[in-house]
């Protein structure tokens, strides 16, 4: 690995760590949606592994991103991202099975429309950890 991508890894990582809640999702999107972007130009090329590789892990993401959903708290919205999440991960098989790209261009298209429209939402300060008073707990039995 170069050393401008191990730079480039650190500081994605770095961001990860440090991101609140809907700023983790967006990146969620990005990442499902360049592993999209990467699965068509392999699927282009004919490299079948590398465009195996890719949908799954955009199907991970889309994975993780539907186990993540509170559906308590989220109601509606909460069962219709899942729906969404589910009819995309769909579609990755159905490209992945049938080696067409249509299925592919689906859900790029998704994934930008829920990228913009999670751009819309208000990022809330929260308390850091560093913020909230200190209160020893007793390790005694």
């Amino acid at each position: 690995m170069a050393r401008t991508d191990v730079i480039h890894s650190q500081y994605f990582e770095a961001e990860i760590l440090s991101a609140d809640p809907v700023k983790l999702v967006a990146l969620l999107y990005r990442g499902a949606l360049d592993a999209v972007s990467a699965a068509r130009r392999h699927l282009r090329a004919g490299d079948i592994r590398e465009r195996a590789r890719r949908i799954n892990q955009a199907y991970g993401i889309l994975l993780e991103l539907v186990t993540a959903l509170d559906h308590s708290a989220g109601g509606e919205i909460s069962r219709n991202l899942a729906e969404l999440y589910l009819y995309m991960q769909s579609r990755l098989l159905d490209a992945n099975s049938q080696q067409t790209e249509p299925p592919l261009v689906e859900v790029e298209k998704l994934l930008g429309t829920l990228i913009e429209g999670w751009k819309t939402i208000p990022i809330t300060e929260t308390a850091s950890s560093s913020d909230a008073p200190y209160e020893p707990i007793s390790c005694s039995y």
